[in-house]
């Protein structure tokens, strides 16, 4: 059982930029690949990023292309998403996932973290 946490949200004005981390219980995160989702106010959960686990690939939502970057740490066992240039558009619930498939749709992440807020005002 993989727990996750997220931490790093916030209020943010337009154009700023924040970091996320994921933290993970397992000490081999290194087996899993890791995923960032986000719920926009009223929509539903979207894919934002990805990385394998020994994080030599990484694939984006072509919303977070140029301006989010994941990364991780697996000997912290966490894994980031570094936000710049935040929109509006940007403000949401994120979550990250872990999971042995590689892949942009939820089906590919067994386990999820609680999320943290990210909202981003105008």
């Amino acid at each position: 059982q993989v727990q996750l946490v997220e931490s790093g949200g916030g209020l943010v004005q337009t154009g700023g930029s924040l970091r996320l981390s994921c933290a993970a219980s397992e000490r081999t995160l290194s087996r899993y690949n890791v995923g960032w989702f986000r719920r926009p106010p009223g929509k539903e959960r979207e894919f934002v990023a990805t990385i394998t686990g020994s994080g030599t690939s990484t694939n984006y939502a072509e919303s977070a292309k140029g301006r989010f970057t994941i990364s991780r740490d697996n000997a912290k066992s966490t894994v980031y998403l570094q936000m710049n240039s935040l929109k509006p558009e940007d403000t949401a619930v994120y979550y990250c996932a872990a999971g042995l498939y590689y892949g942009s749709h939820t089906s590919a992440f067994g386990y999820w973290g609680q999320g943290t807020q990210v909202t981003v005002s105008s």
